[in-house]
């Protein structure tokens, strides 16, 4: 599967983006999608993820109350709603899809599609 992730941008502190993770080759119900991101000079953190198995949702405690992940089937992909953006907020942001268990998918290194970063940045 390939994945497309754009939407990004720069926005001031408590403005809102919605970044979206397109898939072709592949349909995003059979994997595990998540959102990961990476500030200049630190390491890549998870920030969201959907299973579908399980009909399961999980956010990083940084981001939980103000980021929402979605998926449109019919369009073949997953959203990421950020609002209440921070300026901690700002990296690039990158979709991924995998296989994973439930106990691997925070961890990036269990997803093996990746889309290309997309910016995000957030001014204070």
């Amino acid at each position: 599967v390939q994945l497309q992730a754009f939407g990004g941008g720069l926005v001031q502190a408590g403005d809102s983006l919605r970044l979206s993770c397109t898939a072709s080759g592949g349909t995003v119900r059979d994997y595990t999608v998540g959102w990961f991101r990476q500030a200049p000079g630190k390491e890549r953190e998870f920030v969201a993820y959907i299973r579908w198995s399980g009909n399961r949702i999980v956010y990083a405690d940084s981001v939980k109350g103000r980021f929402t992940i979605a998926a449109d089937n019919a369009k073949n992909t997953v959203y990421l709603q950020m609002n209440n953006l921070k300026p901690e907020d700002t990296a690039a942001y990158y979709c991924a899809a995998g296989r994973t268990i439930l106990s691997t998918s925070r961890d990036s290194r269990y997803y093996n599609h990746w889309g290309q970063g997309t910016l995000v940045t957030v001014s204070s």
